[in-house]
Parts: C-alpha cells; sequence; structure tokens
C-alpha cells in the first residue's frame, strides 16, 4: 500500500459483547483495511479499534461501521464513566505513511459528509479539520454529552458542520477530523474516592495549569474499587508518558495515595515506549537503532 492512513474510532458500548463484535466485524476480512486492535471497558462502557488501510478503504469500512453503531447503541439508555456525545463518539484519522496532515484532513470531511448525509447523524468537526478555533479541542465540543445536546444545538456557535441542526434521537453526534497520533493511557490509584482522581486529574492536564498536551480526567472503576486518572497525551514527543506518570505519583502523596498500576488503551507508538524506556533505566543515548526488531522491519 502506497497510502496508509490509521482510523481510531471510539464507540459507546463496552459491556454487551455481541454488539462489540457486529460493529467490529465492519473491519474485519476487508480488502486493503487491516483490524490492528480492538478493546472495550465495562466501567468506561466504550470500545476504541485501531484500523490501519488505504484511504478508500478505510472510507467504506468506517461508514460500515457507524450505520451498526447506529442501531445497535442507543445512547438515552447508555451509562458510562467515561463522557460521550454518540454512538460513535469520535472517528479520528491519522497519517501513517505516504498521506500528510492535509490528505488527512480531506479524508475525514468526505466521511463526514458521508456520514451525515446518510445516517442523518450531525457531524462537527474537530482537531486538523476543525471550522472555527472553538471546536478544535474534543472536550469542548463533548461538554454537556448527549443529554445537553438539544440545548447546546441550538446556540449558533454550535451548529453541526455537517447534517441536521438537531441531535439523532438515539446515536447523539459524532466528531471527525484529522490529528496526529494520540496514547490513551490510564493510571490506577490505590483509593476508591473518585474526587482524589479528579483533583489529580485537574492538576496534571493542561487546561489546569499541567502539562500541555496532557487532557485528563478521573475515572472510578466499580469492580475494581479503585479510582484511575484516565488520560489523552495528545502529542508524546512534548508530553511524555512517564512526565505524564511522574506528575500523576508527585500530586497523589499529598493525598496518602500510590500507582497501582497502568492501562494502555489501542496502540502506541513505538518512540514513545523508547523515551520512557530510556527514562526510567536512565539509559544514555539510547535510540530506535538499538531495538532489535526495528532492523528486521527494514
Amino acid at each position: 500500500m502506497d497510502k496508509i492512513i490509521e482510523c481510531v474510532p471510539n464507540f459507546s458500548e463496552g459491556r454487551d459483547l455481541e454488539k462489540v463484535e457486529r460493529i467490529v466485524n465492519a473491519f474485519r476480512a476487508k480488502e486493503n483495511i487491516k483490524l490492528l486492535d480492538y478493546s472495550n471497558d465495562k466501567d468506561h462502557n466504550r470500545m476504541v479499534v485501531t484500523v490501519i488501510g488505504e484511504p478508500e478503504a478505510i472510507q467504506k469500512a468506517i461508514t460500515e461501521a457507524v450505520g451498526i453503531a447506529i442501531k445497535e447503541i442507543d445512547l438515552s439508555k447508555h451509562e458510562g464513566q467515561h463522557p460521550r456525545m454518540g454512538a460513535v463518539d469520535v472517528i479520528p484519522f491519522i497519517p501513517v505513511k505516504g498521506i500528510s496532515v492535509e490528505e488527512a484532513d480531506a479524508l475525514a470531511k468526505e466521511v463526514g459528509k458521508t456520514i451525515a448525509g446518510k445516517y442523518q447523524l450531525p457531524v462537527f468537526l474537530y482537531e486538523k479539520s476543525a471550522s472555527a478555533a472553538h471546536r478544535q479541542n474534543l472536550a469542548t465540543i463533548r461538554k454537556g454529552e448527549f443529554e445537553g445536546l438539544i440545548e447546546k444545538m441550538r446556540l449558533p456557535e454550535w451548529k453541526p458542520d455537517f447534517g441536521p441542526e438537531e441531535r439523532h434521537p438515539t446515536a447523539g453526534v459524532v466528531a471527525v477530523g484529522a490529528r496526529m497520533p494520540l496514547i490513551a493511557y490510564n493510571v490506577n490509584l490505590n483509593t476508591n474516592k473518585l474526587e482524589i482522581a479528579d483533583k489529580i486529574a485537574k492538576k496534571i492536564r493542561f487546561l489546569g495549569g499541567g502539562l500541555r498536551f496532557c487532557k485528563a480526567m478521573g475515572v472510578e472503576l466499580k469492580e475494581q474499587n479503585q479510582v484511575q486518572v484516565s488520560m489523552n497525551l495528545t502529542d508524546y514527543t512534548k508530553t511524555a508518558i512517564y512526565q505524564a506518570v511522574e506528575m500523576i505519583r508527585f500530586e497523589a502523596q499529598r493525598y496518602g495515595v500510590s500507582i497501582t498500576g497502568s492501562e494502555l488503551i489501542g496502540l502506541v507508538p513505538l518512540q514513545a515506549v523508547v523515551d520512557t524506556t530510556s527514562y526510567y533505566l536512565g539509559l544514555e543515548d539510547f535510540s530506535m537503532k538499538q531495538i532489535l526488531e526495528t532492523h528486521l522491519m527494514e
């Protein structure tokens, strides 16, 4: 494949495995597309899918998946720890090989226009595809969630870029856009007090005066009887995984809390792992060239 793009759609279903599989099937056994990963979380009630492929093949598969998700997911009955505004909450396109951010942006807009027309689904463009500065940040678009969309979309500044000007009754809205690679990373704490995770998240995220390329929120994990700081690191070259971990560790100390573990959602760039490994092992001048597998891929 001369041109490869990555797509990481987030679906608001993480508990019903039959629904999860029906959605994921849209990406299986398709020409010029490869399903790399999918993970569902019961507490978040959310699934993240990672696929790569040629732009045209990705466009067809994601359009099919959106249709399935709209049939399967009813947000008026949906509950979960993760904020959500749509059955398909967000569809990001990330350039990987032989494709520019501008081309990814063009694809995102084409997909947005297609799914808006085909499914009568309101679409907001975000990140590199945003039509206005106040729409670049996904959290700003999502604020108010599914329940708040009726009032929010009556405001002139929140008219969708494509599709109906009213919320879909069961599928809400979707954000579509081109962006750079993002790391979804969660850190678990040895407490069940959500207010502690919330306070730590507010300190480490950029909007709270923390790390520049970090978005964070506190999440309750009821089954584990603990809480976590759930993060999106939007530029791992400038806000590294280890920086986020150490800042959480530092802030947690004031509450007598410690880190019990962490998890990655979806895939992670190898360079991000190299950077973090170098930090914790104290390696000097460590680089990708010293990793055996990188030479096997040449």
